[in-house]
């Protein structure tokens, strides 16, 4: 598999490299220069694999020079029932007729960022083995509150490896936040940031981008490399839930082999629902991608006018993982709609760099409608989703879920719908006390019992021991600060 970087075609690296390095030299982010198709009937074949067996078979078109046997026993690993509660990863929750949520936070961190960041240490120490690569790996995370502790989870004491997390210290919950300041691995340090999301992702590009400091690191022996989603090591393994989800609705009978579904993913920084492009591309008879967001609706107003703008207010919400303003992943999807044209993706990526925005040409755009509707909610609208949806289902969505189910129901018509659900409910408990009238509590703890008892559950031990576990990392460090941070773990 040739993966090259979207700003530089002739950038070519295979999957192990790709994996390795995170990010292109040049800036840009590797994608593959075919995406594998096996079609639909070759995927419907593997409709009675396990999640971990057909991940193995999926990943193997990604990563084919790492092999289908050792991607499956890091798939064991990683997918391991203790891990996630059950022999399967996923589950999926029928609401009504036409909708089913795709549930993805039943792992150690009750985010979906575990369906791929317990697998990446995996595919990373692979690729290193593959490659022939002995230096030690410094992992660079920039988080908007799950892919941290995610990240932080997944990489715990991996020999070899380092884990900095970067995240906004006032733009996260507080249940994100005790996770990832709480977490007592010796190989990792959590950066809060005086910033927004957008703040920590640049300064995490930008710590690539220094060849100086690549040179420095290499000096000593290590290299950088990511766990954001800019990693193509980060975005194959989500491509996986979406194939799976797909074979389990038609072997439930809640659809047919042929029949076309939406998918709507909320999204912030574009890799989960890009995940849902690329199995679509595979041969997934997804009709339309549904793109949900928050008051930070920049994707929104894209995808309707083609105008990328970052000149606008940035929004503090409930769901703090779409607080962002600069979604890095769309670059991939932008390189395609553009048909390959890396200069193109290299000038839009210059003016958004230099001018805080770009526009898509007219035809582009109009390939991105014909199978992408974008569509926002506010705060009102989000807690009154959660109030739908536990009065009419008795379902409890986290924030990010209910924007998501609320892009469902601003739809005209009733394709049945694959609905990500990406949080667990207990990780945004105030916020969905509020939207079933529940009194909230200015204390979280005391939100988590009162969360439990109207469910009939206790609360997740992962989050219940947060309050006896010490604050290990409390110091807020200044954008600027970041490069001179990374240098002190090399």
């Amino acid at each position: 598999m040739v993966y090259i970087s979207t700003r530089d075609k002739t950038n070519e690296v295979n999957g192990c490299e790709a994996v390795v390095q995170g990010i292109a030299a040049d800036g840009g982010l590797f994608v593959p220069r075919e995406i594998p198709c096996p079609g639909r009937e070759a995927l419907l074949a593997l409709g009675e694999l396990s999640y971990v067996e057909l991940a193995a078979k999926i990943l193997t078109l990604y990563f084919p020079e790492i092999g289908e046997e050792k991607l499956k026993a890091a798939c064991e690993a990683a997918y391991a029932p203790e891990k996630f509660g059950a022999e399967q990863p996923v589950r999926l929750v029928s609401l009504g007729d036409k909708n089913t949520m795709l549930e993805l936070w039943h792992g150690p961190t009750l985010a979906f960022k575990d369906m791929a960041l317990q697998l990446l240490p995996h595919l990373l120490t692979l690729s290193l083995e593959t490659t022939g690569d002995s230096r030690r790996a410094l992992i660079l995370t920039a988080t908007s509150g799950d892919t941290g502790k995610a990240a932080l989870e997944g990489f715990t004491d991996v020999p070899g490896t380092g884990v900095a997390v970067f995240y906004p210290a006032y733009g996260v919950s507080e249940m994100q936040r005790l996770q990832m300041v709480t977490h007592r691995a010796s190989n990792v340090k959590v950066f809060p940031v005086d910033g927004n999301f957008d703040d920590t992702q640049t300064g995490v590009k930008n710590i690539f981008a220094d060849r100086e400091a690549a040179a420095d690191a290499a000096e000593k022996g290590v290299f950088l490399s990511s766990a954001n989603s800019i990693n193509i090591g980060r975005l194959a393994p989500q491509i996986v839930y979406y194939i799976y989800g797909w074979l389990e609705m038609v072997k439930s009978g809640r659809l047919t082999a042929e029949q076309p579904f939406d998918v709507a993913v909320p999204t912030g920084n574009f890799g989960n629902i890009l995940a849902a492009w690329f199995a679509k591309e595979m041969g997934v008879p997804i009709r339309r991608l549904i793109c949900a967001s928050n008051r930070n609706n920049i994707l929104t107003d894209f995808f309707e006018t083609g105008l990328y703008d970052t000149h606008r207010p940035f929004h503090k919400t409930s769901s703090p993982s779409m607080d962002i303003l600069v979604s890095s992943n769309l670059e991939r999807l932008l390189f395609y709609l553009v048909d390959r044209d890396d200069k193109a993706v290299a000038d839009m990526m210059q003016a958004l760099k230099r001018e805080g925005s770009y526009r898509l040409l007219d035809q582009a755009l109009t390939r991105a409608q014909s199978f992408l509707t974008a569509a926002w909610a506010d705060e009102a609208e989000c807690e009154r989703v959660i109030g739908r949806l536990w009065q009419d289902y008795g379902y409890a969505a986290d924030p990010h879920t209910a924007v998501a189910m609320s892009a469902v129901w601003q739809k005209e018509d009733d394709t049945p719908t694959l609905i990500a659900s990406t949080a667990s409910p207990y990780k945004f408990s105030s916020t969905v006390l509020r939207g079933i009238g529940k009194d909230v509590s200015e204390d979280e703890f005391q939100n988590l019992a009162a969360l439990a008892d109207t469910l009939g559950q206790t609360v997740p031990e992962k989050l219940d021991e947060l309050r006896r576990l010490p604050v290990r990392f409390d110091s807020v460090h200044a954008k600027q600060e970041m490069p001179a941070l990374v240098r002190e773990m090399f």
